[in-house]
């Protein structure tokens, strides 16, 4: 049976190039892994609605998704050389209620991009940071990183350069071997 990716991205423009990725990255999963893109589009975390017991529906359905999946797949575009304000948020929304975190253990790795030379590169280790703290086990090789990134897809979404292609499908190799290697049983 397949193992349930949950894959986040970090930007909520529905015609951004990280969505992009996120969308050709999935298709290229192994079949022992099947993806999930769960939306980020959620108010801003606040205390006071958990501790009231009235927390907004969208945070509810997204912990409820996080629980469910066996392993994390973050897709980061760079805002300022860091991630964005809504996939902090997320992180932030399924740390919470104090004791109920949906990351706890679940296996992940961190795909970045950018339209620049360096690929997202600030971004992709402030998302391992921000989750680390989480017990989330973030694969630490091989790391991706894809620079000038507008440059990588066809007009369909699919990857249209071979290295690039190469380069996606290592990743999702190893990332296959860590889920498999550190998923809850």
């Amino acid at each position: 049976m397949a193992k349930k990716v949950a894959v986040l991205v970090g930007s909520l423009r529905k015609e951004s190039l990280t969505r992009k990725y996120a969308q050709a990255v999935a298709k290229m999963l192994p079949p022992s892994l099947e993806a999930e893109l769960v939306e980020l589009d959620m108010p801003l975390y606040n205390q006071d609605l958990d501790d009231a017991n009235t927390p907004p529906e969208s945070w509810t359905a997204f912990r409820d998704k996080l629980k469910a999946a066996d392993a994390v797949l973050f897709f980061t575009p760079e805002y300022n050389r860091t991630i964005s304000g809504a996939l902090k948020n997320a992180i932030d929304v399924g740390s919470r209620p104090w004791g109920q975190s949906v990351w706890d253990g679940k296996p992940a790795a961190v795909v970045s991009q950018s339209p620049g030379a360096q690929g997202g590169f600030g971004a992709n280790h402030n998302t391992r940071q921000a989750v680390v703290f989480l017990n989330v086990p973030v694969m630490p090789a091989p790391e991706l990183y894809i620079g000038g990134s507008a440059n990588y897809l066809a007009e369909d979404g699919s990857i249209n350069n071979e290295q690039t292609k190469e380069l996606i499908g290592k990743f999702l190799a190893s990332f296959e071997k860590w889920v498999e290697a550190n998923a809850k049983k």
